[in-house]
């Protein structure tokens, strides 16, 4: 079996890590009998500021016919995020439907934790994000620019086919862990769209009598994922509080470089994407010292996707391992002074 995966490594690290990343998921694919071959593309902020836009006209037709896609960030100091944002990223989660965002953000052994008192495996969460609407809706607009009446309108749009997807999936996936799953919104002030999502999950819910649902206010659940983090299992939320609380997940777990997201198109009409949380980080650009295990790591849930199920536990068991070796290669951000490099070739020779 042969995969055709599309490389976008796009802006600051991102080519770094994704060139580290590629040969350590080939050599998983090797020792487990399958096969990936790589199309790039090398679209971003560079082209951006050379050709006016993040990626071709054609962009997403270039892609459509690739069994994955593997990103590595986006983001650049020079353009306003909005841009590079709406310019590549999110046109490709929305025109391939990708519906699902799932962030795993795991406490590793060996990894130490800011928080005082929590060891390896305590805190291991996972969280679904809805990925395709929501606060990042383009609905809206500006009027009377330059003047003292200027107005911004920006509306959240939830329909009910992609909520109950994203509230469906969670479901699924606490039903299979440890059946405790905990709904964030803000219904409290927003009385439609967040009212509307409780409603989905209370009916969805009645599915599912083996899953424990815990309610939160954003605000509560921002708190609790510093204050309890161990006791958080499956989390369901918008694209913007799912946002905001997978940064505040992968801090507690060690390190923004070792956050994993899977943009999943649930019905596989379109291929779906795999990409790092952690940025452009353009502060370490060409240092050599970006953490690759992100990337690793969503590689993993790049091969699970696709029903390779023992590569993808090779990936994840491999950068397990290596982060609970006092003596293993760590870059900068887990506090350590290796390389990129250092550490791919490290997981290599443990795969």
């Amino acid at each position: 079996m042969t995969y055709d995966i599309a490389l976008v490594p796009g802006d600051g690290i991102g080519p770094a890590v994704v060139d580290a990343a590629l040969p350590v998921l080939s050599a998983a694919a090797d020792a487990h009998g399958f096969d990936v071959e790589t199309t790039r593309h090398d679209w971003g902020t560079e082209r951006y500021l050379s050709a006016g836009a993040m990626m071709p006209d054609d962009g997403l037709d270039r892609l459509a016919d690739s069994d994955a896609i593997l990103l590595g960030s986006v983001g650049h100091p020079e353009v306003p995020d909005h841009v590079t944002l709406n310019g590549l990223l999110l046109p490709i989660r929305k025109g391939f439907d990708q519906t699902i965002c799932k962030r795993p953000a795991v406490l590793f052994d060996g990894v130490r934790s800011p928080l005082r008192g929590y060891e390896g495996g305590d805190i291991d969460i996972l969280v679904f994000r809805e990925n395709t609407e929501g606060e990042y809706a383009d609905v809206g607009g500006r009027e009377h620019l330059g003047f003292e009446n200027e107005v911004a309108v920006q509306s959240a749009v939830y329909t009910r086919r992609s909520t109950e997807r994203i509230v469906r999936a969670a479901f699924e996936a606490a039903s299979e862990r440890a059946g405790h799953l905990t709904n964030v919104t803000k219904s409290n002030a927003q009385a439609h769209g967040m009212v509307f999502w409780d409603d989905v999950v209370a009916e969805v819910s009645e599915e599912y009598p083996d899953v424990t649902v815990e309610r939160l206010l954003v605000d509560a659940a921002s708190m609790d994922l510093i204050r309890r983090p161990d006791e958080f299992d499956v989390i369901v939320c918008s694209n913007l509080f799912g946002d905001i609380l997978t940064d505040v997940g992968a801090i507690v777990t060690g390190s923004m470089g070792l956050a994993p997201s899977a943009n999943v198109d649930p019905g596989r009409d379109h291929p779906s994407m795999f990409e790092p949380v952690h940025g452009s980080a353009f502060d370490i650009v060409g240092e050599g010292v970006a953490n690759p295990l992100a990337t690793v790591l969503s590689g993993s849930l790049m091969f699970e996707h696709l029903g390779e199920e023992a590569a993808a536990s090779a990936l994840w068991d491999a950068v397990a391992a290596q982060l609970a070796d006092e003596g293993a290669p760590r870059t900068p951000d887990l506090g350590g002074e290796s390389t990129t490099e250092a550490v791919a070739a490290d997981l290599r020779e443990r795969l």
